[in-house]
């Protein structure tokens, strides 16, 4: 709505403009009346909308043509005055005002004009057949006023109508020609009654009403109330109430009767509480709040955010098989202006035999969004009305921005979900293939997947020592001279080379080299094509040597020619050591078993402390027996026997220190 309204008041001389202005300021006729009243403001809290307006009067004697046509551009709402008492300033509304007015306005955004007949008191018929014609005309008039300035008659409603035409316009609703409700019009109350329809059955019933009710007026309707209305459908259309619920062709019939009524500020009550602006457009406050992002911070969903999202989920799976047809991928996205999601999707989470995106694949493609652009992901909760739903101040509710990474590493833990793999090889390394081998899909799926579909991520779920998290991976195009910080900036790297081919693994070394040797983002380096033969690499060191001269994982073969899923081991300990960066991983075993070495190097930080505190409390409640609580010596033995376990344990731990 807008945040104050300017009225402009035109018309012949003599007509009674500015009586009409001091009328209402005074609440009496003026003794006498100035060529011309100076402009005023009327506070928002005696005004019926609640909104500032500023009252302009015009003057022919005082004013130039140039200030009256700056004053019509600067107009919200344009009353032209004639006198009911003198044909001629009747005839000059269509001759010379509004022709005026249309011609100093824009045809696509005219000025809403109002018709005002003064001087009522001075004859006792109405000028209304007079004037009717000239409404029926020009469907910029919103309506037409008969008043008095002399005896007060309608000077408080004139500019009340004044105000309204303004915050509540039939032009962008309603089309008085064809009688029926405007396209735009349409279109948003159509995504309206799709969004209070929570479960998606194409009827509103009481609940959802009441619900609808409530949120756009903060009041529910009674039983009796209820039942008024979808008697009033009943008795008009057929097919407006169905299983006593309305229908969308019900919904829509309300509200051209309201317009029809003229009480359209209804209908704008309930679009502006969806959103929508006076053009029937969503506003960009609603469809971007606020949200600040500190530096080195990312975004996440929070659980209400998932929670709503899997509602959204569940009442458009039809068929109850959980995942999307491509029908009702359609019939969830048609609140939104356009399809948010093309045919890469389907490659960048996991989908069903058919190729369908699962609830899992649905809930990835969220989480993606909100961390690689969460104004868009906002942008798309605002459409499917998160904020009305879940009734949030705004779905910047449904957003968790997670602290900076530096006190992660510094508190040696995280509260994160989503952790970010950049993916880097040469080309033709398998860089593609390790991300579609994290979706399930083997070699023989992957072969299915058109070039114009590929998809640069993929992401899925992990679990890390039983908590589920999001792992993220993104193919980093091979322009080793011209790395972004955006192809940078990661939770962990991932060096892909192709074992089969002899000169692939030197873009691996370089590039760890020269952009990750002095960083602190953990590598880890991936053998590909690992079921194809090995051959030596063309580079001064062997992929295993490199490894050890850097102090790195050694090398991880990795495959995704199978005859079932791929293994996700893999992924596993990449996104265990993105949760735990300062684990620095430099066993040098041979033996590929990467979570026992990772296990041991986080026993060595805090899991240490929690492990040796666990075993205590077991070896006490174990011989806490009734008969050991009364022996004096239970204390004691506990104790000896702590101790012994606390030095076995260091023991055990300066050893494998050793022997690494």
């Amino acid at each position: 709505m807008r945040k104050d309204v300017r009225i402009l008041l035109v018309g012949e001389p003599k007509v009674g403009k500015t009586s009409l202005i001091m009328s209402l300021v005074s609440e009496e006729f003026p003794d006498e009346v100035p060529p011309r009243a100076e402009e005023i403001t009327i506070p928002a809290d005696v005004t019926p909308e609640r909104v500032p307006t500023h009252i302009v009067d015009y003057s022919e004697a005082e004013q130039s043509d140039e200030q009256l046509y700056q004053e019509i551009s600067k107009a919200n709402v344009i009353c032209i005055v004639y006198a009911v008492n003198n044909k001629k300033s009747i005839e000059k509304v269509t001759s010379h005002w509004i022709p005026l007015i249309n011609d100093r306005t824009d045809k696509d955004s005219r000025v809403p004009l109002i018709l005002v007949g003064n001087k009522s008191d001075l004859v006792e018929h109405s000028s209304m057949e007079t004037i009717l014609p000239i409404m029926n005309q020009y469907s910029d008039i919103e309506t037409c006023v008969e008043c008095s300035a002399k005896n007060l008659k309608n000077i408080s409603e004139l500019f009340y109508y004044a105000q309204k035409a303004v915050l509540h316009p039939t032009g962008p609703l309603y089309c008085p020609e064809e009688r029926e409700m405007k396209p735009s019009c349409i279109k948003a109350l159509t995504r309206i009654f799709k969004v209070s329809d929570l479960d998606n059955d194409g009827i509103l019933n009481d609940n959802e009403l009441n619900f609808f009710q409530r949120t756009c007026f903060n009041m529910p309707l009674a039983p009796q109330a209820l039942e008024d209305v979808k008697n009033v459908v009943r008795k008009n259309m057929t097919d407006g109430v169905k299983d006593n619920g309305l229908t969308l062709k019900g919904f829509l019939f309300l509200h051209t009767l309201f317009i029809q009524r003229g009480r359209h500020e209804t209908t704008w009550t309930v679009l502006r509480r969806f959103g929508y602006d006076d053009d029937l457009e969503l506003t960009q406050e609603y469809l971007f709040p606020l949200l600040k992002i500190p530096p080195d911070c990312t975004t996440e969903l929070n659980h209400n955010a998932y929670l709503f999202l899997q509602s959204v989920f569940d009442k458009h799976d039809k068929d109850r098989d959980c995942a999307l047809s491509p029908e009702e991928l359609k019939d969830l996205f048609k609140v939104f202006p356009y399809m948010p999601w093309g045919p890469d999707v389907n490659n960048t989470v996991c989908t069903n035999e058919q190729g369908w995106i699962t609830y899992q694949g649905y809930l990835s493609q969220w989480t993606l969004t909100t961390y690689l652009d969460v104004q868009r992901c906002l942008e798309y909760l605002g459409y499917l009305g998160y904020s009305i739903i879940n009734e949030q101040e705004s779905q910047a509710a449904a957003i968790t921005v997670t602290r900076n990474k530096r006190i992660d590493l510094q508190k040696k833990q995280t509260q994160r979900s989503v952790f970010r793999c950049n993916v880097l090889g040469a080309r033709g390394s398998g860089k593609s293939g390790f991300l579609q081998a994290f979706l399930g899909r083997n070699l023989v799926k992957q072969k299915r997947v058109r070039d114009e579909h590929k998809s640069y991520y993929g992401i899925s779920t992990t679990y890390v020592y039983g908590q589920e998290k999001y792992l993220l991976l993104h193919e980093v195009l091979p322009d080793f001279e011209f790395l972004s910080e955006a192809d940078l900036a990661c939770d962990i790297v991932c060096l892909v080379y192709d074992i089969s081919n002899p000169y692939s693994f030197e873009y691996c070394a370089k590039a760890y080299k020269k952009y990750f040797m002095d960083s602190k983002t953990p590598c880890m380096i991936i053998g590909a094509k690992s079921d194809l033969h090995e051959v030596r690499q063309h580079y001064s060191l062997s992929p295993l040597d490199f490894c050890r001269k850097h102090k790195l994982h050694p090398p991880q073969l990795f495959t995704c020619n199978t005859a079932d899923a791929p293994s996700k081991d893999i992924y596993t300990k990449l996104t265990t050591m993105a949760m735990y960066p300062h684990a620095k991983l430099r066993c040098m075993c041979t033996c590929n078993r990467c979570t026992f070495c990772i296990c041991q190097n986080l026993l060595n930080s805090e899991l240490l402390r929690s492990v040796k505190a666990r075993l205590v409390t077991a070896v006490l409640n174990r011989h806490m027996t009734q008969a050991d609580l009364k022996n004096s010596t239970f204390w004691l033995r506990a104790s000896v026997g702590a101790t012994v376990f606390a030095v076995l344990g260091f023991a055990m731990y300066k050893a494998l220190l050793k022997q690494r």
